[in-house]
């Protein structure tokens, strides 16, 4: 890539390794790594991305978190993901309540009735990080990236009922000159159904609530908010966001999320007037950064897939896969099955689901080609394990195709995962519901999200 990221790339790797490194280092290392990517355009907003679990992110989840908790809640993440696509749709009764300590006169605002809420996307495990600045004067809080969700929302003083631990300060509306709640009679209150799948509700003082649920029982409930929004000097007011007062569940400790979906509540959509509608961004690897960029893109570096429409779900980003080959051979399986189920592209999944009869075909293939390495037990929702690490072993080249030709020609880092020191497995598992190209297999690849043309478009090499 001629960015001299080798030696830095090792350095980062030592600080996987050092429990105790000096914090001075670390910021030294993770500072030299911020460059230039090269499907970076010179023109539109450009935000650094980190890998959840990497010591550069400034919100990292706990270096010593097991790879067995990471599956389980991606498991419940794609089993959300599948649920929104059901045809039946039939939202658990979970009460929630937003309730103020008593006020003057000894009178309590009950803000949120008992209402059901439909349970979201497992977020924090498998999703990156970046920074977003709210308020006037701006700060800057660490928010997780999700384009599986449209609503960005973070953590908001004086947490009413609940707020999980954070880096840095909790956002304040009071220390705010730009802050505004928006009242029930908004049409922002009434797009908040489809931007969070749960029904918006309205406070005794008028004010729009937003209820966000998550796979792994996860949520934030709080008061829909505008605000002036920075990346940077840039900042553009009028932001619509979620000011949660009541934060439960598995989220690191970053201050909140920023919704990428197809949704008017989304950052996408809110600044496509300044940027238009298109995102990319490159997710790296623990040892590296990546970006998000939104806004114009360098389009001749790309191959393109259409983005395929959906009744089942409006807002999430679906593609069309139509083959996988091992070895450069196709997989011994008919053409049909790799549309015998919806196909998405999501941020937050780590491992791809493929459908049965694929996954199946795949292992085989895998195995074959591996047939001179000792294979292992399996290991949660892995199921295709080898004893060694991927690094060491040789491994079949995978190429993944879509409708209009475009393909990720997987590298072995988005083919094995490493569960242990000792042994990998195959980053794939099957699936009956829902086909997903999770971030395992997207890791160092430019992904542009254009929406305004009704396409999807890699390019190899997009970062470390």
């Amino acid at each position: 890539m001629g960015m001299g990221l080798l030696p830095l790339l090792a350095a980062c790797c030592s600080l996987l390794l050092t429990v105790a490194a000096p914090a001075r280092d670390i910021a030294s290392v993770c500072a030299s790594q911020i460059s230039d990517f090269p499907h970076r355009n010179s023109s539109g907003l450009h935000l650094t991305l980190h890998h959840p679990q990497s010591p550069c992110s400034p919100a990292p989840l706990p270096s010593d978190l097991p790879l067995s908790t990471v599956l389980t809640h991606d498991d419940a993440r794609v089993a959300h993901l599948a649920s929104r696509l059901a045809a039946s749709k039939t939202p658990p009764r979970r009460p929630t309540s937003l309730r103020k300590p008593k006020a003057a006169g000894g009178k309590l605002d009950d803000s949120l009735a008992s209402v059901p809420l439909t349970p979201g996307t497992s977020v924090g495990v498998g999703n990156y990080v970046t920074e977003l600045g709210l308020g006037t004067p701006a700060t800057s809080y660490a928010m997780v990236v999700d384009t599986g969700s449209s609503l960005t929302w973070l953590q908001c003083s004086p947490c009413v009922v609940s707020c999980h631990r954070q880096v840095g300060p909790l956002y304040d509306p009071r220390a705010s000159s730009t802050y505004a709640s928006v009242p029930c009679s908004a049409s922002q209150c009434d797009e908040l159904q489809a931007a969070t799948l749960n029904p918006s509700a309205c406070s005794v003082r008028n004010v729009c609530i937003y209820q966000a649920s998550y796979g792994d029982s996860s949520f934030s409930v709080g008061y829909l908010s505008k605000e002036t929004v920075s990346f940077g000097s840039s900042s553009y007011p009028n932001f619509y966001y979620g000011c949660g007062q009541d934060n439960e569940g598995l989220f690191g400790r970053s201050a909140g999320l920023i919704g990428l979906a197809r949704n008017k509540l989304s950052l996408l959509y809110q600044l496509a007037p300044s940027f238009g509608y298109s995102f990319s961004y490159c997710l790296p690897t623990s040892a590296s950064t990546g970006y998000l960029s939104i806004g114009p893109y360098n389009s001749g570096q790309y191959s393109y897939t259409p983005m395929a429409s959906s009744s089942l779900d409006a807002s999430l980003y679906f593609v069309i896969l139509s083959g996988v080959s091992v070895g450069g051979s196709p997989l011994a399986v008919s053409t049909s099955e790799y549309s015998s189920l919806p196909t998405i592209i999501d941020s937050g999944t780590v491992i791809t689901r493929l459908p049965t009869a694929v996954y199946t075909a795949l292992s085989k293939a895998v195995a074959a080609a591996m047939a001179g390495v000792q294979s292992a037990p399996a290991f949660s929702i892995l199921d295709t394990c080898f004893e060694g690490q991927a690094s060491q072993l040789r491994v079949p080249a995978v190429a993944m195709t879509f409708a209009g030709g475009a393909s990720l020609k997987l590298a072995t880092r988005n083919v094995l995962i490493d569960v242990d020191d000792s042994t990998t497995c195959l980053a794939f598992a099957p699936t009956d519901s829902t086909t997903i190209i999770g971030n395992t297999q997207q890791q160092t690849f430019s992904v542009i999200y254009d929406v305004a043309q009704s396409r999807i478009g890699f390019a190899a090499g997009g970062c470390s």
